[in-house]
């Protein structure tokens, strides 16, 4: 069986984004997303050796969460010129390093990712998904683990595995309560509402004691201490129906089917060369110096949108 590396497009791009000092070529066009986009790929294949890996960006809205909120994400910024124009660059230097990327209209990429990564785990094998995004925490299990970045407060951290032992250190739950978890707290990232002071700690507590959903808390709602929070419960039941379908991750999406692609290595120079990134293409041209004669690691595409 294989090792995959499925990485979290845009939430790499905009850590890359923000790392980095604003560097630009000498005709003003931004590169330090670009910089940074290339060495952490190479890093993280170095640290992880993936047989494969698929990168997934969203295009566009989650039509799905839309409808069943329309502020879903509405309050977010929009992304900064410098990073939108650096997108297409990224994946154009994606398909050169000969890595696959994935991405639907209509379909948010977590969900693509997800429902990807419970697949290859059922089929046996390892999944390590590349993100910050704490949703991804409810899929984790034996075989899929999830590679966190280096904090920006302390960046010595270095990358980290986060596994079932960890989900349950950080969030003070399980991974298969993590959806519960933020139906209670809300996930300000998305626009989703949590009860009013219902905070970590009292949201991993009612957990624990009503048999980890959402639904027990309900239920439970006259119980719960404190007892301030029983009206609010009791009268808040249906958002929170609503927040668990917006915080669990749809795992029901089409599996996608492999093909193998090889890296690009004159197209992934020219780049590089064409962007005035120099300390980037020279190490590319350690990494890719040779051509590549048989065919490299199985990467992905289907009916969605190749980017």
């Amino acid at each position: 069986m294989a090792k995959w590396l499925l990485i979290d497009g845009f939430n790499l791009a905009y850590r890359c984004f923000h790392a980095l000092p604003e560097l630009t070529s000498s005709t003003g066009f931004p590169t330090g997303a670009l910089h940074g986009w290339c060495k952490s790929l190479w890093k993280l294949i170095d640290l992880e050796k993936p047989d494969a890996t698929l990168v997934f960006f969203d295009l566009g809205e989650s039509d799905d969460r839309v409808a069943l909120l329309a502020a879903y994400k509405a309050q977010r910024k929009p992304m900064p010129d410098p990073l939108r124009e650096q997108i297409e660059p990224i994946k154009l230097l994606t398909r050169a390093m000969g890595l696959a990327g994935i991405e639907q209209q209509g379909v948010e990429s977590d969900d693509l990712l997800a429902s990807e990564a419970v697949k290859l785990a059922q089929e046996g094998h390892d999944v390590v998904i590349v993100s910050s995004d704490k949703d991804f925490a409810q899929i984790v299990g034996d075989r899929i683990k999830i590679m966190l970045p280096p904090p920006s407060a302390n960046p010595k951290l270095g990358w980290r595995l986060l596994d079932a032992a960890g989900v349950q250190e950080k969030f003070g739950v399980p991974p298969s309560q993590i959806a519960h978890y933020l139906a209670l707290v809300g996930d300000t990232s998305d626009n989703i509402p949590g009860l009013d002071g219902v905070g970590p700690k009292t949201a991993a507590k009612w957990l624990a004691e009503c048999g980890g959903s959402v639904e027990c808390v309900i239920a439970k709602a006259a119980e719960l201490k404190p007892e301030r929070f029983r009206e609010v419960v009791a009268a808040n039941s249906a958002q929170l129906r609503l927040n668990l379908r917006l915080t669990t991750l749809n795992l029901a999406l089409p599996a996608v089917k492999p093909e193998w692609r090889t890296p690009q290595a004159e197209e992934l120079f020219r780049l590089l060369d064409g962007y005035e990134m120099r300390t980037t293409a020279t190490e590319a041209r350690k990494r890719y110096g040779f051509a590549v004669a048989a065919p490299a690691k199985p990467q992905v595409i289907q009916q969605t949108e190749l980017f």
